[in-house]
């Protein structure tokens, strides 16, 4: 009888210590472990990081780590590490944390209004892994600029601006792929059919858009401004467009950052092939990074009789056409004493 109350008693302890065992374990996985008030937060994990590097990464929003690696060791995730980007939501537990970082999130990256391609390649290195030195190295490879009849004057063409999905730890190669890929089905059947109709090349529209996307800001007078330098073309006259010449200076001192109002007679002669007042037809490259309503007013031009044009005094951000240059001096006139008005030098 005695031993018979000895085992009841001995398993009683079992099971009750079992129970806590249990229940410790279960609150080590199961109860909430972040520390941060943010709804959640982004968690970088970089390629070949080991645990260590994760732990560090992730010590900053974890209340309790020895319950983190607890949970990361039973789920083998030492052994599995992934690199990119994940997302940590405020009370998650260290199981949702574990799963969580198992799942890397896609990011959207954009590049939009960039001048030149050291610049375009700077903004995305700033939203993925790949620095800006290992992108520009994949983009001005010989052999791809060679294979698709790029070169780095003209490169810039290749980058349409828009968003784009990647994961934050996408490669170097992948994101040049994807970015051309892209590249080849803007220039759709539709898009080239138009460019042909114009006798000019993708690259050549893209390098006139560029000219449209820097003389307005006002989509809706794209089209018309576009037709403007058409309408030059045609005519065999050089496009004589101020922003290549602010371009040509820029690109000449290396300064990009400098603020250039007003062209003055004296930067019309800057030598430079970027400069068509000083070269006939548009320039060897792009002068910006046109945006697609650019793009689309050169393939899509306004139909007109106008050869000259300037901003308006009256209608802030647009500009007033002419077709003779008569007409066209006494625009200029009010604008240039508009601006003098104003005291613009540079």
């Amino acid at each position: 009888m005695k031993l018979r109350k000895i085992i009841a008693l001995v398993s009683l302890v079992v099971v009750i210590g079992g129970s806590i065992y249990g229940y410790l374990v279960y609150k080590d996985i199961f109860s909430e472990n972040t520390a941060f008030s943010e709804d959640r937060v982004a968690i970088y994990i970089p390629t070949g990081a080991t645990f260590n590097q994760v732990q560090d990464s992730v010590k900053p929003y974890i209340a309790d780590m020895e319950r983190f690696n607890m949970v990361a060791d039973k789920k083998s995730y030492p052994q599995y590490v992934k690199s990119g980007k994940f997302i940590l939501k405020r009370g998650m537990n260290s199981n949702d944390i574990i799963n969580a970082l198992r799942q890397p999130v896609p990011v959207n990256i954009s590049f939009n209004n960039q001048e030149t391609l050291e610049r375009a390649i700077g903004r995305i290195a700033q939203q993925i892994e790949p620095d800006s030195l290992t992108l520009l190295k994949v983009f001005t490879d010989k052999t791809f600029l060679e294979e698709n009849n790029f070169t780095e004057d003209n490169l810039l063409s290749m980058f349409i601006p828009n968003t784009y999905e990647f994961f934050w730890d996408t490669s170097a190669l992948k994101v040049r792929e994807k970015l051309a890929k892209e590249y080849r089905r803007f220039w759709n059947e539709e898009r080239l059919a138009k460019a042909e109709r114009l006798n000019m090349t993708p690259l050549e529209v893209s390098s006139l858009a560029a000219i449209v996307h820097k003389e307005t800001v006002k989509e809706d007078e794209r089209p018309r401004v576009a037709g403007v330098y058409l309408n030059r073309l045609q005519k065999g006259m050089k496009l004589e467009a101020d922003p290549t010449v602010i371009y040509a200076i820029k690109r000449q001192s290396g300064d990009f950052d400098q603020v250039i109002k007003r062209v003055l007679n004296k930067d019309l002669l800057t030598d430079s092939p970027y400069n068509t007042y000083k070269n006939q037809g548009v320039p060897p490259g792009p002068i910006a990074m046109p945006d697609i309503s650019a793009i689309d007013a050169v393939l899509n031009a306004e139909k007109h009789n106008y050869i000259y044009f300037c901003a308006s005094t009256t209608k802030p951000g647009y500009h007033e056409f002419a077709v003779t240059a008569a007409q066209h001096q006494e625009n200029a006139r009010k604008y240039h004493a508009w601006v003098q008005k104003l005291g613009i030098v540079r």
